[in-house]
């Protein structure tokens, strides 16, 4: 049994494995917090009217364009599991800030019309979150005819990410274990 690495101070030292094995976690929080701020602090609400379908579209085809690099990405890695999880991790949150800011934008638009109650920030976020969740508390609903078609649509994106995600990370981290196996020469049995 190995006793633990100490650095010049005592401190703990990090085993490089458990480092690479980090980094790509972290990497996600970081876009994560980043986005959330970025959610919160933009000032989304200034000319909204023209721009809440083209963020929408852009955005998820940014979205979409990101879980390509990271299908990419996990097939040639080292770690490939880990590498879907650093892609889930990352994805899904900026799926649901894109939404959030598109019904953010839209409620701000139209004061208050679109849905049950005027939505703020947090509100829209809330509301994201059920539809995706499939929850539906019933507390915010949209009222407005285009505001149940961005609904509608958020409800089909949901359905359209979770199968993605299910068949293109799946397989590609079945197809990065597979080439991983197959570069890994076989092992000699000990004399």
């Amino acid at each position: 049994m190995s006793t633990p690495q100490r650095g010049e101070c005592g401190r703990r030292r990090v085993h490089p494995q458990h480092m690479r094995l980090l980094l790509p976690l972290l990497r996600s929080g970081v876009v994560v917090a980043a986005a959330t701020t970025g959610y919160y602090t933009l000032p989304l609400d200034r000319d909204a009217d023209q721009r809440i379908a083209s963020v929408l579209v852009l955005g998820l085809l940014a979205i979409g364009g990101l879980l390509a690099l990271q299908a990419v990405g996990i097939i040639g890695s080292p770690h490939p599991r880990l590498r879907a999880i650093e892609a889930l991790t990352t994805a899904v949150p900026l799926f649901l800030l894109l939404f959030a800011a598109t019904y953010f934008l839209y409620a701000q638009e139209h004061g208050g019309r679109s849905f049950s109650e005027p939505l703020n920030r947090n509100d829209a976020l809330y509301f994201t979150v059920t539809v995706f969740a499939t929850v539906g508390f019933g507390d915010i609903v949209p009222v407005s005819q285009t505001a149940r078609v961005l609904t509608t649509c958020q409800m089909a994106a949901d359905l359209i990410l979770v199968g993605l995600i299910a068949k293109v990370m799946v397989g590609a981290v079945r197809i990065g274990l597979e080439r991983r196996q197959s570069s890994t020469p076989p092992q000699r049995p000990d004399p």
